[in-house]
């Protein structure tokens, strides 16, 4: 097994991650099998109980691991199927620890740091990276690990002095460290820094680890005289010292580490150079296709994300990914409009009259509409606002887990005529209770207690669009991550009002997918799609929501290909953006003030000061 670490220096939100991901997609071009490890050093357990506004989405894998977002961009990148156990956190490592402990396992032992803590890290990477995640049988080539934070943060010196232990035990040719670091230019100078990426190179050879190789993030080109300099003062050679300069799209990152040659070198440092004495190439023509037609791509297609915590793009990660797979299959440029869901609410008109009227002409100006999940009562009537706007007003909306709720709840209080319908999560005493606790759920242990991971749904008929969507198909595996569901009590009501349930779980009490017949797209689903798209693969749903909202979802439908056309659609948006070195896109996220769109890094249209980093 050969091993490459990528760590980060200077400062966070470099993209150590889609670096990671993006020396996955190297490698993998060149015919190695890859697998991924991401360090948390936080002492959580996982990621299930963190705030999204703190720390963005919780990702979930298929076996119900709740995990950093980082796997996300490991599994899109790589399509690959990781575990709960390719995250590890000091909060894990620890608990494994004092578990032994507890057992007898180090009797008569002084259980310290060293050698117990680093023992037990080096032992749990050694195990993960032999289990295949591809779907083949046999362990993978190649491990890339990714140690989460900055070089010389105290909470992961107990990391950086296993992962040194580590390249010692693995031996040289195994292991290879690439540092990710930031070339900053002052306004004031105009002129590329090298001293912070000194200090932080410095730092990490204190700390035992030398650097293979230098990934240098910037927003323009190196110099070479700077790239010269690096190697000097890091002793790193020039052939070694790759530049992450900020591309149209993170599509690109890939054909640039290529076309640096990075992977000669880091094939060099773990001696794999050739198989066979023929040198390895990557072969990344379908990834070149890819990003090159999300530059070209000019015909918008608008989509409200009508949410909660619209202050922070990363808390709806893989939706906004699968938004993009979407739309770039259906050959639109997305245009992502944030509308924060209490700002909907009767009382913001009282209290913040232009944030009322911002929001819902937001709204009323989208092509399609989005209610990702969530967590919480804040918002939530204006969810429904924007679900019951999205069902009178004929535009395609798309539900997802309390998405799906919110909208079971409008039709109740609707269509049914029953104003006290709502969710015993947020009326406990409803007298109408559309949407219930699980019976197996747990209100006390929050942790780990939901209904997680990958389940079948099985389809009630063929006759419906999600199931067209998924190509007929008689059931499907989505990862689920929820406590509430609709109550099965009410199903019947429903169905006798119009509202078909068209999936199911296999004991039929379980509602997974909602369906208006006579309606362009309204679709609910209790389970995550997002989690699972692809960008070659999008998610059927993301696919038929864009393609419902551009007026392509009978070709759709039919299963049939698009073609780009010449006419270009007027873009009516607006946006008010600030570019970071990191190449994420951030900016005012409030939806409030007007500007002219333009066309942004990231492969994508951003509306309304709402940089979404994709």
């Amino acid at each position: 097994m050969k091993y490459v670490l990528v760590t980060g220096g200077v400062v966070s939100g470099l993209g150590k991650g889609v670096t990671a991901s993006s020396i996955g997609v190297l490698l993998k071009a060149c015919g190695l099998r890859v697998t991924c490890i991401k360090i948390d050093p936080y002492l959580n357990t996982d990621a299930g109980t963190m705030s999204p506004i703190e720390h963005g989405e919780v990702y979930v894998l298929d076996d119900g691991g709740e995990v950093d977002l980082d796997l996300g961009n490991y599994e899109r990148f790589l399509d690959i199927k990781l575990t709960r156990d390719n995250n590890i956190t000091t909060g894990k490592i620890y608990q494994s620890v004092i578990n032994k402990e507890r057992k007898g396992v180090y009797l008569g032992k002084t259980v310290q740091v060293v050698p117990h803590i680093t023992d037990e890290i080096q032992d749990w990477i050694e195990r993960v990276a032999s289990i295949p995640v591809d779907g083949k049988e046999g362990p993978a080539d190649v491990c890339i690990i990714e140690l989460g934070g900055t070089i010389g943060d105290i909470e992961s010196m107990q990391f950086i002095e296993a992962l040194g232990q580590f390249s010692y035990r693995v031996g040289q040719g195994n292991f290879c460290l690439v540092h990710v670091s930031l070339v900053p230019v002052l306004n004031a100078v105009g002129e590329q820094k090298t001293k912070p990426t000194q200090h932080s190179v410095r730092g990490l050879r204190s700390l035992g680890l030398v650097p293979d190789i230098l990934a240098c993030r910037s927003a323009k080109a190196l110099d070479e005289n700077v790239k010269e300099k690096l190697s000097q003062f890091c002793h790193v050679p020039a052939s070694n010292i790759v530049n992450l300069y900020d591309v149209s799209n993170i599509w690109h990152i890939p054909l640039v580490l290529k076309e640096q040659k990075a992977h000669e070198a880091i094939l060099k440092v773990l001696n794999l150079q050739s198989v066979g004495g023929v040198p390895r190439v990557p072969k990344l023509d379908e990834w070149t296709e890819r990003a090159k037609k999300c530059d070209s791509l000019d015909m918008p297609v608008r989509i409200a994300m009508v949410g909660k915590y619209t202050s922070l793009s990363d808390a709806y990660l893989s939706v906004l990914k699968a938004l993009l797979h979407a739309s770039v299959a259906c050959t639109r440029k997305l245009v992502v409009d944030w509308v924060p869901s209490s700002d909907l609410e009767e009382p913001t008109r009282e209290e913040n009259a232009e944030a009322y009227h911002s929001a819902w002409n937001l709204l009323k100006e989208a092509e399609g509409i989005l209610v990702p999940g969530g967590f919480g009562g804040r918002g939530v009537e204006g969810k429904i606002l924007a679900a019951k706007y999205a069902r009178e007003n004929k535009i395609p909306f798309l539900g997802i887990c309390l998405g799906m709720q919110i909208a079971v709840i409008e039709f109740a209080r609707s269509v049914m005529k029953l104003p006290s319908a709502n969710s015993t999560e947020f009326d406990p005493d409803t007298r109408s209770p559309c949407v219930v606790f699980m019976p197996e759920g747990s209100k006390i242990q929050m942790g780990g207690t939901m209904r997680l991971g990958s389940r079948r749904t099985y389809f009630q008929t063929s006759n419906c669009k999600a199931s067209k969507l998924y190509g007929n198909v008689s059931y499907v595996d989505e990862r689920h991550r929820h406590r509430y569901e609709v109550n099965p009590e009410m199903v019947p009501q429903f169905e006798k009002a119009g509202l078909m349930f068209v999936g199911k779980d296999e004991t039929q009490k379980r509602m997974e997918i909602i369906e208006l017949q006579n309606h362009p797209f309204y679709v609910g689903v209790q389970f995550h799609p997002e989690y699972k798209s692809r960008p070659g693969k999008p998610s059927a749903l993301f696919k038929g929501l864009i393609a419902a909202a551009t007026g392509q979802l009978s070709t759709v439908l039919q299963n049939k290909s698009f073609k780009i056309t010449p006419k270009k659609v007027p873009i009516n948006s607006y946006l008010n953006p600030k570019l970071y070195q990191n190449g994420h896109v951030n900016g005012q996220m409030n939806g409030h003030v007007k500007k002219p769109l333009k066309p942004l890094v990231n492969g994508n249209y951003y509306a309304n000061g709402n940089g979404v980093h994709v």
